[in-house]
Formats: C-alpha cells, structure tokens, sequence
C-alpha cells in the first residue's frame, strides 16, 4: 500500500514506525508547522518531523492542509492516508483524495474527541484502547475497523498510558493496512447511543478540587500529567502536583486543609471524601520534586488550607 501519514507528536512516532518498517510504502509525512520558542526563538521540531528526517521521509507541513495540501496529496497517488493525532480537522476535498483511515486512542465510541486518555484517566477507566477507524466528517463518528484494550495497573499518568497506546496503535495499524491491501477489511458502524465526547484540555481546567474524593483527586493528578497539570495555590504561590496517592488519616475540617506537613512524613491532604498524599510536586520557579524534600526548605503549615 502507497501511504502518507499524517502525524505531530510523540505518540504518532511509534505507528509511523511500524508502517515505515513493514511491506507499505509511506509516500510521505504530512506534520503541523514548526513551532518557535518564544524565549530563545528557536525553530522546534515535532517529533514526528524529527523522525521523517532522520529516516530519509519526504516532509509536507501546512498551515491549513485543506487549502494548500490538496495538489500536492493527489499528485503523490496514495492508495491510503494514515492520520494519527496529526492536529488539523480534515475537509471533505482532503477526504477525497483517497481513503483515509484514523488510530484513534480511545475505545469509541467513548471519548471522542481530543484528550480521550487524559479524561479516560481522570474519570477513572480500567480500560483504554485504539481504535482503527475510517475517516468522515464527524468528529471520530467513522465506521470501526479494529479495536483493542489493555488493562491500566492504576497508577500510570497521561504520558505512560499514551506510550503503552502508540505501542498498541503501531500493531493494529499495520494488522489493518494489510487486511486493506487484501480488500479483507470490515467495516462497523459505531453505537451511537453509548458515543461520548471529551474537549480539548485547557489550562485552566487543572485547578484541583479538594471537595471531591481522594480518589478522584489521584485520577485527576494522574491524568492532567504532564499536561496541563494539577495544580492549587499554598501559602508560597502556585503548587503543581505531578504524583499523589489515597491515603489513611485523620484530622482537619475543611477539604483542602493540610493535616501533615514534615519531612519525614511528607504531605497529606483532607478531601471531600477521604485523604490524599501528594508525592511528587512543583514550587514556582523551581523543579519537580518529592514532597518531603520540598517541605525541607519551605513550610506548608499543618491548619492552612489549599487553594485558598
């Protein structure tokens, strides 16, 4: 099968790879444009483009691929494109070209959308999975062509349940092209009385809450790391929290209020329901570190209230 992909960040790298490796051909690789740094103005690659050019791969980027990419995708002939989180919604003129299939990260028809391992995380799911699916113009609304799960062991963040994901993408996506080459593929329709859809994550969308349960609350942590990250205010400014855990304790009178505070025992929180340890964590101006160490050098008073 003569391919182009169409990919941007870490997670796209491992199916590109896949395909790159096996009998198709990848025609080219379709990446969001460079982004500059705005402190040092320096050109930063995606990691999909870092991967292209290490592999000797033809490399288009468009602003808008809808408007400037058409004469170029047609002209390269594909019989198939492959999108992977690539960060443009595709017009039906792009349809056009070829037919276009998706690895989506979620098991739709749940969590459609952006951001589905991130919420599947926060919501708490014991399941994740890829879906293969043909691409329309819905959003992930197209028939299913291949799916599978895998089990979370509970603690992983947003980034280590994506890389088991790209793993598990990079397999299926090559399983689907060669039953496509041999006009095996099935095709099946979605339920759409079990679709849900998830929004693109926000900053803002990080700010803990402690009036939820401890449990929700380590979900929550688990799946806003790396990106946007859970946060709350303390007495020394904004604290981000990369790690927590359920805990057992006792005290406290409010959710939020700090009911441990050393550096031998670490950090420990009341919740709406229960109690939460927060592990590993981020001052302002400062690098991720484990609690204890950081409450070595500044005070979180035990009575203070977070977010407050």
């Amino acid at each position: 099968m003569r391919v182009i992909f169409l990919g941007t960040p870490e997670f796209s790298v491992k199916v590109l790879d896949a395909i790159n490796n096996s009998k198709h051909e990848v025609l080219a690789v379709v990446t969001q444009p460079d982004k500059i740094n705005s402190r040092s103005n320096k050109v930063i690659l995606g990691k999909v483009k870092e991967y292209a050019i290490n592999n000797d791969l033809q490399v288009l980027q468009y602003a808008n691929i809808s408007k400037d990419g058409i004469e170029d995708l047609t002209n390269l002939h594909p019989d198939v494109m492959v999108t992977c989180a690539y960060g443009q919604i595709l017009k039906q003129n792009v349809l056009d070209v070829c037919p276009i299939i998706n690895v989506h990260a979620s098991l739709l028809p749940r969590y459609r959308g952006s951001s589905p391992v991130q919420w599947a995380l926060i919501n708490g799911e014991k399941e994740i999975g890829v879906t293969i699916m043909k691409t329309e113009l819905g959003v992930d609304t197209g028939d299913m062509i291949l799916q599978r799960a895998i089990t979370l062991d509970g603690d992983e963040n947003a980034d280590e349940a994506l890389s088991k994901l790209s793993v598990l993408g990079s397999e299926l996506i090559v399983e689907v092209l060669n039953l496509m080459e041999k006009g095996e593929e099935k095709y099946i329709p979605q339920n759409e009385s079990e679709a849900t859809a998830c929004k693109m994550l926000q900053k803002s969308d990080g700010v803990i809450d402690f009036s939820t349960s401890a449990t929700q609350i380590k979900n929550f942590v688990r799946g806003m790391n790396p990106w946007p990250s859970a946060y709350t205010k303390c007495a020394n400014g904004l604290l981000k929290v990369l790690k927590a855990e359920v805990v057992d304790a006792v005290g406290g009178e409010k959710a939020g209020e700090v009911v441990v505070s050393d550096h031998k025992n670490g950090l420990v929180v009341k919740c709406g329901q229960g109690y939460i340890k927060l592990i590993t964590i981020q001052g302002e101006n400062s690098k991720a570190m484990d609690a204890k160490a950081y409450l070595l050098g500044k005070k979180i008073p035990i009575g203070s209230v977070l977010g407050e």
